[in-house]
């Protein structure tokens, strides 16, 4: 077992909402380009909006400047009662998170009956979205050897991506695939239910 990161634990500028209630599938995500180093990509740089510090409308004190403009990435988290789907939305990225066991049996990383269903949903927000680039990514608990957990979160990865793949044939879609194991938790490991949420595949996209 390797010790748990804060790499995860950290978006720089993100301001989060949390909301409770019924998961709806509507997406969204953060940045344009996939994963490089880690999952979860950086919201852009520059603000998209120009505004001219002169405008007499912005009625500033005599002597007083606007400070650079930054961008602040929104969140909306939204989980079902139960918490086997979660749906995030950013400025610019959706994802979903489906937990393990509701796609694969114990340390499986074959496909239950349930999960067509799941991932039909999913499949159906991303032709609605036009998305064209997709991250799959797999993750797991701390508990076991951390190969082992590298290779099972891969392999459920390529799993939903190989179901994805069918039911959005003919779109142009590009895909990556990634499996991090026990890297990036969502909750804490020191209980089951924080290692059922950690237990998860990931679908994401950038918004056009």
């Amino acid at each position: 077992m390797k010790p748990t990161t804060t790499r995860n634990a950290t978006r720089s500028g993100t301001t989060a909402a949390v909301l409770a209630g019924v998961l709806s599938l509507t997406l969204l995500a953060p940045g344009d380009a996939f994963a490089d180093d880690g999952p979860y990509a950086a919201p852009p740089a520059e603000a998209p909006v120009k505004i001219d510090a002169r405008d007499s409308d912005l009625k500033l004190p005599e002597g007083a400047t606007l400070a650079e403009p930054k961008v602040i990435d929104i969140k909306s988290v939204v989980e079902d009662i139960s918490g086997e789907e979660r749906r995030e939305e950013t400025n610019s990225d959706v994802k979903f998170a489906l937990q393990a066991e509701v796609l694969f049996g114990k340390d499986s990383a074959k496909l239950s009956g349930e999960a067509a269903s799941r991932i039909a949903a999913i499949a159906a927000e991303i032709k609605n979205q036009s998305a064209k680039k997709i991250r799959v990514f797999g993750f797991t608990d701390d508990l076991g050897s951390e190969e082992h957990g590298d290779k099972l979160s891969k392999e459920r990865a390529d799993a939903v991506h190989s179901v994805l793949s069918q039911q959005l044939s003919g779109e142009g879609i590009t895909y990556e695939i990634r499996g991090y194991g026990e890297d990036y938790p969502i909750a804490s490991n020191t209980s089951e239910e924080g290692r059922r949420k950690n237990r998860r595949v990931e679908v994401s996209f950038p918004r056009e």
